[in-house]
């Protein structure tokens, strides 16, 4: 896709009739942040950037240095299709600047371009994405009363869902999203809109839009939208297993016709990376305290450290070879949530893949069986580890990570620790439904 010119914005803005262009970026926790300007300050934002305090974003500067730029990227500029026709509103998502206009090392976009010059560094031209976000519709946000009853690909004919489903993939499309299928989910009331692969970089900024998107377009309809990765008790979770690839210029560098399972030495190193610090970046890609009601063994949510080319239990699959789609050769990390900063997760994925490379890592045996079927000694004669099983488990393991301090850099990682041991705090202090219908009659 060509890149877009400031030239190019100000024609369409005038073409289409746009007044208002919102400009996005999100904070530490992957929230997305937004404030307007009219079309006579787009050019002026295009060449300077726009001023905004600082001080007032989750895990951003201090009172005293709290003077940010936000710098519109122009490729970004799309119309939202759920505002009105006439006097039109589009978005840009922007990276953070520095009043020196170096780039702010609190961006979560620029976590994810460090990593991305790393793997330039390391000879791959490209790290695709493609991950399979998960959602419920609710009747509103007050409670969990679902829309449908429907299991996995299910047709449940004349239900708001299908309509809903259908209107978010239009908007996506509009914005230039490429959706590839959607269906309804496992548990009642899921729902998943799939995304074409796109450069990392690029996925993030649709995650983020994605997420908006479906929120969007469920008010639209007059119901809501959720991301929570565990919002029903019984019911599978909501993941966003992430397939990943590199690839050096056009060739994937995942792929080896050679190789008995059609798997580089790259690609067997990325993937035992990925397990290595899987437990590490864990507070990364399951950052709530409900993702861990999510990872538990069984409702299809993979916990144990193991890869597999069929075994959907294991933390990574690799899909199995179809002759001719070399290019479509890739690991799915199955652990992620949609709660996730999608900048973040990825960065931290691609640098625990790269640790691998780099450092020659050796993947361990696939493991072919369903680990939810082997007893606890059964999985420790054979090696297997499991994620922590709570946000303060992951949490304390990540505040001792080399590995991530570097990720994240020394301006993001102090302030995440901080927000995430503050969130498990408030959790682990609060007094349950649960604890109450269990101790209260009897003790």
């Amino acid at each position: 896709m060509p890149k877009k010119t400031k030239a190019d914005i100000l024609k369409i803005v005038k073409d289409e009739d746009v007044k208002f262009i919102r400009l996005w970026f999100t904070d530490v926790l992957g929230q997305v942040k937004s404030f307007a300007i009219t079309v006579n300050e787009l050019e002026g934002a295009l060449t300077n950037g726009m001023g905004f305090d600082g001080s007032s974003i989750t895990g951003y500067q201090d009172i005293e240095e709290s003077d940010m730029i936000a710098m519109p990227d122009p490729n970004t500029f799309v119309i939202l299709p759920w505002r009105p026709n006439e006097k039109k509103v589009a978005r840009m998502i922007c990276d953070i600047l520095n009043p020196d206009r170096t780039p702010y090392e609190g961006d979560p976009r620029y976590v994810l371009k460090r990593a991305l010059s790393r793997a330039k560094e390391m000879g791959f031209d490209h790290f695709y994405i493609g991950p399979e976000l998960e959602y419920f519709y609710f009747k509103d946000d007050k409670g969990t009363e679902v829309l449908d009853r429907g299991g996995y690909f299910d047709l449940t004919t004349l239900d708001v869902a299908s309509d809903l489903r259908r209107e978010t993939v239009f908007a996506l499309q509009e914005m230039g999203i490429h959706v590839e299928y959607s269906h309804h989910e496992v548990a009642p009331s899921q729902h998943e809109v799939d995304m074409r692969y796109a450069d990392a970089l690029k996925m993030a900024d649709d995650v983020i839009t994605y997420r908006v998107v479906v929120k969007e377009i469920a008010t639209k309809f007059g119901v809501y939208a959720t991301f929570m990765p565990k919002p029903i008790f019984g019911e599978n979770g909501s993941g966003m297993h992430t397939h990943q690839s590199l690839f050096k210029g056009d060739k994937n560098a995942f792929f080896d016709k050679k190789s008995s399972n059609n798997l580089s030495d790259i690609a067997l190193s990325y993937i035992a990376g990925l397990l290595k610090h899987s437990k590490e970046i864990c507070s990364i890609f399951a950052q709530t305290t409900n993702s861990y009601k999510r990872l538990v063994p069984g409702y299809e949510a993979p916990v144990y450290i193991a890869w597999s080319q069929r075994n959907r239990s294991a933390l990574i699959r690799v899909p199995m070879y179809q002759p001719g789609q070399e290019k479509a050769t890739r690991c799915e990390f199955r652990a992620a949530d949609p709660a996730c900063n999608p900048y973040l997760t990825f960065a931290a994925m691609l640098h625990a893949g790269l640790e691998g490379i780099e450092k020659k890592y050796k993947a361990p045996i696939p493991m072919e069986q369903n680990l939810y079927h082997l007893t606890p000694i059964e999985r420790k004669e054979k090696g297997i580890e499991t994620l922590p099983d709570s946000l303060g488990q992951a949490i304390s393991i990540t505040e001792n990570s080399l590995l991530v301090r570097k990720i994240l850099g020394e301006h993001i990682f102090p302030r995440f620790i901080m927000l995430k041991k503050k969130e498990w705090d408030d959790y682990r202090i609060q007094v349950s439904e649960y604890e109450l219908d269990k101790y209260l009659p009897t003790l």
